[in-house]
């Protein structure tokens, strides 16, 4: 009975239902396309971090983070290679690279940068090198001379594909070692810097470069079965590895550890955004209390004649809670759908910020930013709604609870 009275008292005046339905609607709708965003590029910034030669999981010597030097390298990878392969869930990809500070020299340009070896076939769909070349040709297992190179860092150079460059690094002695390539190929990532960072040449080639033959300096490992965000999971995996590779001497760490300030921004992300949905729903809510107010007091003699006739205060309060809960709960679901709707088709390719690549590359975003809604947000979102509206409600449900016949007959 209070549903249908209630409902029949939110239409008496549509136009003013229409109005503080809208309020609520653009509200949410703001609320959910903005988290959807942000979860976006939360979700871009942890991949182009984990493509970024990261993986979800990464094998070294416990120094190497502190003093990523040659000297600190995995000696004979290969013995256990087979038992860390044990663990690993089906789907998983694990790679073997050097990584060392170097220096590319051409006939006009010296440039610092970080020489990769990798194995070229190993790295698709583990890291970026894996993906199609912006141009040229790809890195053969086999071809011990070639080097592949950033798009940024060949317009820096000034150079073009099929040109000599010379590759210098120090070697397991302390002395320098330099080697002359041919670029066969250019990349491009979500990130210039790291284009103009990386160079990659074969693995092979590298190891006799550096004197290390069968060394390497890490192991990365991808986890296609788990998302970026499993963290229980991947943290589960790092602990088995570790009983493994303890007697070894070396390390595995989760890309949380690895890379902390985006862990941090992961962690502070939920409690912004509540934050966020907070602050609409004050715009919102003094709409919400205005217009309800209104409502009460043009029905003040209804109410006045009401406890006339012997009826409780209580009733009052709630009749006109559930006129704010129906309110409150249609504009939900209308914003909700609405929603899915920018998200999933008017949004769907994205926000380019192209425009401002310098100022996003500086936090690892990415130059697309693809809205992601998740259901914890939208959860949030409608509960922060329909459980402060109802707050807010309750203040003219008490006005109305007031009002006695004597007051009310000034009206009659």
């Amino acid at each position: 009975m209070d549903l249908q009275i209630s409902w029949r008292n939110l239409w008496r005046n549509p136009r003013r239902t229409i109005i503080i339905l809208t309020a609520i609607i653009i509200g949410i709708v703001s609320m959910l396309v903005l988290s959807a965003f942000g979860r976006g590029m939360m979700q871009g910034m942890v991949k182009n971090s984990i493509d970024n030669l990261v993986g979800h999981i990464r094998i070294q010597d416990p120094q190497y983070r502190i003093d990523p030097a040659i000297e600190h390298r995995i000696p004979g990878s290969g013995e256990f290679l087979a038992d860390i392969a044990k663990e690993l869930p089906e789907g998983a990809r694990l790679v073997k690279r050097i990584k060392v500070d170097g220096l590319l020299s051409t006939s006009r340009e010296h440039v610092g940068i970080v020489i990769v070896g990798i194995e070229p076939d190993s790295e698709t769909g583990v890291s970026f090198i894996g993906k199609p070349l912006a141009s040229g040709d790809k890195l053969r297992s086999d071809d011990k001379n070639g080097l592949l190179i950033g798009q940024a860092l060949l317009e820096r150079i000034d150079t073009k594909l099929g040109k000599k460059v010379v590759l210098l690094s120090q070697d397991t002695a302390g002395e320098g070692s330099s080697r002359a390539f041919r670029i066969r190929g250019t990349y491009r990532t979500e990130l210039r810097d790291t284009e103009k960072r990386y160079v990659f040449v074969n693995l092979a080639t590298l190891q006799n470069m550096l004197g290390i033959v069968g060394d390497v300096t890490e192991i990365s490992i991808n986890l296609e079965s788990v998302s970026d965000y499993q963290t229980t999971a991947i943290d589960q995996l790092v602990v088995k590895l570790n009983t493994v590779l303890e007697e070894h001497g070396d390390e595995a760490t989760g890309w949380r550890q690895l890379l902390p300030a985006i862990h941090a921004y992961i962690e502070m992300f939920d409690f912004y955004m509540l934050i966020w949905f907070v602050v609409v729903f004050i715009a919102m809510g003094f709409g919400l209390a205005n217009t309800m107010l209104m409502a009460v007091y043009e029905r003040m003699r209804e109410f006045g004649l009401q406890r006339a006739l012997g009826m409780r205060s209580s009733k009052i309060i709630r009749v006109v809670l559930v006129e704010v809960f129906l309110l409150l709960v249609i504009g939900v679901l209308i914003a909700n759908v609405s929603t899915l709707f920018l998200t999933s088709v008017v949004f769907k390719s994205g926000i380019d910020l192209s425009l401002f690549t310098a100022g996003v590359e500086m936090f690892g975003i990415s130059r697309i930013i693809y809205p992601l809604l998740t259901f914890k947000d939208v959860l949030m979102a409608n509960g922060v709604v329909i459980i402060l509206g109802l707050l807010v409600g309750l203040y003219p449900a008490l006005h109305a609870s007031k009002f006695t016949p004597m007051e009310t007959m000034r009206y009659l």
